[in-house]
């Protein structure tokens, strides 16, 4: 009637999952139980995560002759109880296993001011839970206040109060039973003829169960008892079945002929097997095909008091038909702890938690529930007590400076209103309108030589591309999206493909109106606007074909760079393909070299035609830009990147202004009795 012992060590290991408590000591009698017990219960203790701090084995019997080893035991079970960092002991054994505990404290501290010894949480199995009564009279239980108890499940049963209220040895049937415990119960004794007179309390009617101290003798029905009462009403509804189907007081029960009254107590096994009913406290009764009680057990708490009496309170209870890994069930606020602990629930485990911001680390040679906290490394977290490893943060989140939670990143892009992307736009602002100054004095002064001299309207081309190109850079400074995206490396390409073919343009002019003037030279009919306007468009076409190829294939799209940067996440414009953005940038260079070579071989020619000097000047300082910007690019991130492309964009574009027209501009404003045909043909 019984659940099957094995049942409370899954309580067990829930209970201590519950306390978290993970390092404890355990008691137990040196003895085959005892044996049986450790063998089963330390492999559910380690595939739990619980480690024992110590394995104490009492032994059953206490030999004074053997002092030696009396006092070995008392002593190492002493040192245990007081040293061990574990609060939570387990106690497993048969009835005299709490006098013998009780025995050692007392000669380790007979008044029981030990405060080590205070500070702990008993654990105690089933079988001990009748013993208590028993032993509470004579013994100090002050160090098991707040001890919790498996106990046999009990309930209350209709009328057995009312039953013990008027139960006494002088009314119904009288044995000896009831005398005797009348007396040791009462303190009292019954007249016998035999004996002379005792001047004692004399036993009398009047004397009631329920005027004893709760402790002494409890007025409810215990767990043992519960299991007595409904054995006895299953073996009575076997009995009604056996009965039912012997109608004719025989039955052929395994081949054998029965009468009932002589009935043998195995006969009535076949009918325990199964048997289900309702008690009359209200509870269903089932017992299985092995015959096993399915009931579980109530979790109670103990408290005692300065009487040396005490109190169990039922805190829990133990359900063996709940789901697994729900069976138990514990309301912690009904829990009366031991006042000598500093906090409740209290610690038990071999070291202090490990907060968050650590990870537990192994202690070779030690068990596993005891470690070092060793602090998360960089970029790494635990948000939890105990973390077996740290984890980094979502992409989108950095660790906090505790390395205990992660922080959202910012999201970053340069803008206007930053003060990089502030100088950056007033620089291009500045630019643009210098631009279209110089655009706007070559247009008033469009009749002089100077503006006349190596095609006009390869001038104005050029001027138009570099306020394009001074325009482009705004779109780097703007949000990305997809529309700003595309045009940001389309446009930047193109209009400077455009700008740097105007110079090439301009170039070639130079060397061909030179070669033009010699005698009988055939390049007089390349002297015009056909072979400049030829130049530019057909140098311009292939810049726009690999932009439209690359827009068509894998055009670029605004991303969050979440890496590059461990505190913020970029958005920026991802190239889509970098092997066409390196194409488009690979062909400006091939321009812009080509530029280079043919302004270096007509820097020479006579000034009158010659404005390669300044292109050759122009092409150095954006050739130089435009190296320093390749690897400037890659050792940057985020919107470092972007600034270092547009500072690209604004220094080749203000090379090429300042080495090419302003020394036009100083003619025009400054020495404009220079700005005759006459005197630009008379300078070498």
């Amino acid at each position: 009637m019984v659940p099957k012992e094995d049942h409370q060590y899954i309580g067990i290991i829930q209970l201590l999952h519950h306390f978290k408590w993970t390092w404890i000591g355990i008691f137990c009698f040196d003895n085959n139980n005892g044996e049986n017990f450790l063998q089963k219960m330390q492999p559910l203790l380690s595939q739990n995560g619980i480690c024992s701090a110590f394995i104490v084995r009492l032994p059953q019997q206490l030999h004074l002759e053997r002092f030696s080893d009396l006092s070995q035991t008392i002593s190492i079970t002493s040192l245990n109880m007081r040293n061990s960092k574990a609060n939570v002991f387990l106690v497993y054994g048969e009835a005299w296993i709490i006098t013998r505990l009780r025995f050692i404290t007392f000669v380790v501290d007979p008044e029981s001011k030990e405060s080590a010894l205070l500070r702990k949480v008993w654990i105690m199995t089933a079988q001990i839970d009748f013993v208590l009564a028993g032993t509470q009279i004579m013994l100090d239980l002050k160090i098991f206040h707040g001890a919790i108890s498996f106990t046999v499940h009990s309930t209350a049963v209709v009328g057995f109060k009312e039953f013990l209220q008027t139960i006494n040895p002088f009314s119904g049937y009288s044995d000896g039973f009831r005398q005797d415990f009348w007396e040791q119960a009462f303190d009292c004794s019954f007249p016998k003829a035999e004996l002379p007179d005792i001047h004692s309390r004399k036993c009398t009617g009047e004397m009631k169960l329920e005027d004893l101290p709760a402790p002494i003798f409890e007025m409810e029905m215990t767990g043992q008892s519960y299991s007595v009462y409904n054995a006895v009403y299953a073996v009575a509804h076997a009995l009604q079945a056996l009965h039912i189907l012997g109608f004719n007081r025989k039955k052929t029960m395994m081949g054998k002929k029965t009468d009932l009254p002589n009935l043998q107590a195995w006969q009535l096994h076949p009918f325990l097997q199964g048997i289900s009913f309702n008690n009359s406290a209200g509870e269903r009764v089932f017992l299985n095909e092995k015959g096993e009680a399915t009931g579980g057990f109530d979790i109670t708490n103990l408290i005692t008091f300065p009487n040396r009496s005490f109190q169990r309170v039922r805190v829990g209870k133990l359900d063996l038909e709940a789901p697994i890994g729900k069976e138990l069930f514990i309301d912690e606020a009904v829990i009366f702890w031991n006042p000598n602990f500093n906090q409740v629930p209290p610690l038990s485990r071999c070291n202090d938690p490990c907060f968050p911001g650590s990870w537990k680390k192994r202690i070779e040679g030690d068990q596993f529930c005891c470690y070092d906290c060793v602090p998360c490394p960089e970029g790494k977290i635990s948000n939890q007590n105990d973390m077996e490893d740290c984890f980094e943060c979502p992409e989108d989140h950095y660790p906090n400076k505790e390395k205990k939670g992660c922080i959202l990143k910012l999201l970053v892009f340069l803008t206007f209103e930053e003060t990089l992307g502030i100088g950056s736009a007033s620089a291009a602002l500045y630019f643009f309108f210098l631009t279209s100054w110089i655009l706007g004095t070559f247009i008033k002064h469009r009749d002089t030589p100077i503006v006349k001299a190596n095609n006009r309207s390869l001038t104005y081309t050029l001027l138009v591309s570099l306020l394009l190109c001074f325009l482009s850079s705004l779109l780097f400074l703007s949000q990305p999206g997809k529309v700003t995206c595309l045009l940001q490396q389309s446009m930047f390409g193109v209009t400077f493909s455009v700008a740097i073919s105007s110079v090439l343009a301009k170039t070639i002019t130079v060397v061909v109106a030179f070669m033009a003037t010699k005698p009988g030279s055939q390049m007089r009919k390349w002297v015009g606007k056909r072979l400049a306007f030829s130049i530019v468009l057909s140098c311009s076409i292939i810049q726009v074909f690999i932009c439209i190829i690359w827009l068509s294939t894998s055009p670029p799209f605004p991303e969050l760079d979440m890496h590059s940067m461990s505190q913020q996440m970029v958005l920026q414009c991802n190239e889509g393909s970098t092997f066409f953005f390196y194409c488009v940038l690979g062909y400006m260079g091939i321009l812009a070299i080509a530029s280079f070579m043919v302004a270096f071989l007509a820097r020479k020619l006579p000034d009158s035609f010659n404005e390669a000097k300044f292109i050759n000047f122009s092409m150095l300082a954006f050739c130089s830009v435009w190296i320093s910007f390749f690897p400037a690019y890659l050792s940057t991130k985020g919107k470092a990147m972007v600034a270092v492309e547009v500072f690209s964009i604004l220094a080749s574009s203000s090379a090429l202004l300042g080495c090419i027209f302003l020394p036009k501009c100083y003619i025009i404003f400054l020495r404009p009795d220079l700005n005759h045909r006459d005197q630009l043909t008379k300078r070498n």
